[in-house]
């Protein structure tokens, strides 16, 4: 199968951009006193597995800012598209194909602080008829315990910053599909303030795609420390933490039944421990749990877990 055009230099992006995340993570952890650091674990898939390829797992676990703390990077190849990826593609369905990507999930230790995800990656297709069709995706989203606006309209800023040079229509666009994206249909409800979303996108061309995929994932950090740096010292209590394990809940929820890229990399033979590092380390469940009206717990569904749009009139 041919390359497209300057793969490589994606790759390049994608292992420079992982290593600035971590070292950011590292050096949020030192500044708080922690002394854990965040784990490279380099990996390459056996000649006889589905997939071939490498990569490397970044986590941290046990922090004094962040419970568990996961930043992967994968590029690997595989002789058939999996069916999660070819849902709007069915010409490309059994095509060869490449992808690579970083992928992250923050899990704080802090219930005030919220949790984050950001992926970026290219997939390319190499069908038996035709050229190689390469596309992008990613996005950015924010996952409040505890809601606060000033941080919600933040991170919405900065994420219409990152792809406003692509388009001003763009943020709206991307906001209202993570909105729709990160939905858990079974609760009615979303999963968290949300952010941007985009996915198969190939209309800017190779370069342009490329060049959105830069700005979204450089933007991740400056969207999402000063949001860290607020609330990571807010005191709290066993209350606290028992609303976060319990809504971290549906964080689990959503990663196993509707979220594409985990059912992409386990459908196409990936690295179980990679693919769910973006598990929390603790989750709990309760029947029918209700909340005061008017408590920090009620607010939460029912002020932030609600599609709004976080920047009118900004």
């Amino acid at each position: 199968m041919t390359k497209p055009p300057a793969t490589q230099a994606v790759r390049d992006y994608l292992l420079g951009l992982q290593q600035t995340i971590i070292q950011a993570l590292d050096t949020c952890e030192q500044a708080a006193g922690g002394t854990q650091t965040c784990l490279q674990e380099p990996w390459h898939k056996a000649a006889h597995e589905p997939l071939q390829g490498n990569g490397i797992t970044c986590i941290l676990e046990g922090g004094q800012v962040f419970e568990r703390a996961g930043c992967g990077f994968s590029h690997v190849q595989g002789v058939a598209l999996p069916p999660s990826a070819t849902q709007k593609r069915p010409e490309l369905a059994g095509a060869a194909f490449e992808a690579q990507g970083v992928s992250l999930v923050f899990h704080p230790r802090n219930p005030y602080v919220p949790t984050v995800h950001m992926n970026v990656r290219m997939i390319t297709a190499f069908p038996v008829k035709g050229p190689a069709v390469s596309w992008f995706g990613g996005g950015m989203d924010l996952t409040p315990y505890y809601g606060f606006e000033e941080d919600a309209v933040h991170f919405h800023r900065v994420c219409r910053a990152s792809v406003q040079p692509f388009g001003p229509e763009r943020y709206a666009r991307y906001k209202q599909w993570c909105d729709e994206y990160f939905f858990l249909k079974h609760r009615n409800e979303q999963r968290g303030v949300g952010g941007i979303f985009y996915d198969d996108v190939s209309e800017l061309g190779f370069d342009g795609g490329f060049a959105m995929m830069q700005s979204v994932g450089s933007h991740f950090l400056e969207a999402y420390l000063p949001i860290v740096e607020r609330r990571k010292d807010m005191p709290y209590g066993q209350a606290q933490r028992d609303f976060q394990s319990y809504r971290r809940g549906r964080y689990v929820e959503f990663n196993l039944v509707f979220d594409r890229g985990t059912h992409f990399g386990l459908q196409s033979g990936g690295r179980t421990e990679s693919i769910l590092l973006s598990m929390p380390p603790q989750a709990n469940w309760a029947y029918q749990k209700t909340f005061a009206p008017g408590t920090p717990e009620a607010a939460l569904t029912e002020q932030f877990l609600i599609r709004r749009d976080w920047l009118a009139g900004l």
